[in-house]
């Protein structure tokens, strides 16, 4: 489509959700200013995810908004526990501490779980996605888009010549003007039913067969047979196995999921409110249960909503100048906390590349590293979450146990041209972080530092630059990387106190060894001590990490990299 357009945006993103509203977030403190559409008027009103792990906080925290969001945590906080029964008045088959075995001890990480709700989640991330300048339009849908030819499909066209991009047209459902928009990329979170995936014919791959959900909220008092109890989730047998019993927000308030069972030959979508309330005393044990549906959209009519549990990992992360990410790249069970979680990871580790290639500061080939990196990290988190859901509905608990879930959100590692890996590559996908080594490919690890008498982690230093972090002898390093990159340098012992002593094993490197971070805190490469042309070396080094082979060799690397990311 050729112009005129009616508005132009480096990134357009479609999806506002927690992963598109992330992606808004972060590009604007990398300075982008995006657009974001969404269909739906506001964002999430139910809740959705409830449980956001260390990982994600870790990337807040460097945000400056870790504090924010744990003051809008709400009665999650209290509700620790898994219970598996036939109803919530009968005998309990198991009850489990969600977080005793995925809470990461001092030593892994800075930042525990938080226990918000998405919405509540969700709203924070806005509003400082728009106070950043991103252009966020809820009751906004994507019409049609237009994307400049892929060169995977057209030998002679070039999808990262400088006026490549999308065309876009978007409709304001309230006034129903229609605008084009002219993007330079565009970021797909537009959810699970992928609608702009699925208009470019790109599959995906299923684990196993699909289950379909019904969901309703009503309001009813429990507390003669909570028995005192305080859950996060209760699994029941009734009135089908695989029922799941929610507390919401409000006291007294329940989400029911009940999946849908062929042999019953029970339509879900012809759910009366009279057969939603015999489900709810099924499930509660309760026979003469007091019950009132509330509808899950204010002002909407409808009390019963649908969804398909299951899992699929898209065939591409990428098409052209469109990228995938969340549950438009994947969608894992809802067990073990993965989803909302993995699509931070997406927007995090896409955002830094994006506004590096939109700058200038890194060639188009940076760019490939996306699907290259998280595309892996996605079947790895399928395969978790559905042996999770697997000993859930089998009514043991013992899934909670028997998988490692420390390594699953800290240790998984990366293999792309963005990072310069050692030799031998390790066989195995993840690392358990309790032990770190500190390889490129893997999340920098977290050491506990002093400066001026107050306490940071290393993950405190990685906000938005590449970083260089230096033994207690790496004085020289800091020289070279001031006269010749654009590098944040660190020295550990200049200012910066180790008094565990732990840097320099955690790192794997000798006391004048260097490690370089990228924006997104994964190791991109490391020297374990000073070569003979430090300089030289760097330089070559981002040079490769960045795409940038073809250019000359002599210039400055990272000329005018934004450094590090104001705290909010």
């Amino acid at each position: 489509m050729a112009g005129p357009y009616d508005h132009r945006t480096d990134v357009l993103i479609v999806g506002g959700g927690i992963t598109g509203l992330s992606a808004a977030l972060f590009l604007t403190r990398l300075g982008v200013r995006p657009m974001l559409v969404e269909r739906h008027p506001s964002t999430a009103i139910t809740p959705q995810a409830r449980a956001f792990n260390p990982r994600s906080m870790e990337i807040y925290r460097a945000l400056g908004l870790e504090e924010e969001i744990r003051a809008r945590q709400s009665i999650l906080a209290g509700l620790p526990e898994m219970i598996g029964a036939e109803t919530l008045a009968g005998r309990e088959r198991f009850r489990v501490d969600l977080l005793a075995h995925v809470r990461p001890p001092a030593e892994v990480g800075p930042a525990d779980w938080a226990m918000i709700d998405q919405d509540e989640l969700e709203r924070v991330v806005r509003a400082h996605a728009e106070s950043g300048g991103a252009d966020v339009r809820f009751g906004t849908e994507l019409v049609s888009f237009d994307a400049d030819a892929d060169a995977d499909a057209d030998a002679d066209a070039d999808p990262h010549a400088e006026d490549a991009g999308v065309t876009a047209v978007v409709r304001d459902l309230g006034t129903g003007v229609t605008r084009r928009v002219r993007a330079s990329y565009l970021i797909a979170a537009d959810g699970h039913r992928a609608g702009v995936r699925e208009r470019l014919g790109i599959g995906a791959d299923r684990p196993g067969p699909a289950t379909d959900v019904s969901y309703f909220v009503f309001d009813a008092d429990l507390g003669a047979v909570l028995r005192g109890r305080r859950f996060l989730l209760a699994y029941l047998d009734r009135p089908v196995p695989g029922t799941v019993l929610v507390p919401l927000r409000t006291h007294g308030r329940w989400m029911l999921g009940v999946p849908a069972h062929s042999e019953s030959g029970e339509p879900q979508e012809s759910f009366s409110e009279e057969r939603c309330a015999e489900m709810a005393r099924l499930a509660t044990g309760v026979a003469d249960l007091d019950v009132t549906l509330v509808p899950p959209v204010p002002g909407r009519p409808g009390k019963v909503t649908r969804s398909t549990v299951g899992g699929w990992v898209a065939h591409r992360f990428r098409a052209g100048r469109v990228f995938f990410a969340g549950d438009a790249a994947h969608v894992v069970p809802p067990a073990g906390s993965y989803g909302a979680n993995t699509g931070i990871a997406d927007a995090h580790n896409l955002a830094w590349k994006l506004a590096a290639v939109i700058a200038g500061r890194a060639g188009p080939a940076l760019l490939d590293s996306y699907e290259r990196e998280r595309r892996p990290v996605a079947m790895l988190t399928l395969d978790t979450a559905t042996r999770h859901l697997a000993g859930r509905r089998a009514g043991t608990g013992a899934d909670v146990t028997g998988i490692d879930d420390i390594t699953m959100i800290f240790g998984y590692r990366y293999e792309s041209g963005a990072v310069v890996q050692e030799t031998p590559v390790p066989d195995a996908p993840a690392e358990d972080p309790r032990v770190p080594s500190g390889r490129p490919g893997l999340r920098a690890p977290h050491v506990w530092l002093e400066r001026a008498g107050t306490r940071l982690s290393t993950l405190d230093l990685f906000a938005g630059a590449f970083t260089l972090l230096t033994g207690q002898d790496g004085g020289e390093w800091a020289a070279v990387a001031a006269r010749e990159t654009g590098l944040d340098v660190h020295r550990i012992g200049a200012g910066l106190r180790d008094p565990e002593d732990r840097f320099h094993g955690a790192y794997g490197v000798t006391r004048t060894g260097a490690v370089l971070v990228r924006p997104d805190g994964f190791v991109a490469w490391r020297a374990r001590e000073l070569p003979a042309r430090p300089g030289r070396l760097v330089r070559e080094v981002l040079t490769r990490l960045l795409g940038l082979d073809d250019g000359p060799s002599d210039r400055p690397v990272l000329p005018g990299w934004p450094g590090r990311w104001p705290p909010g």
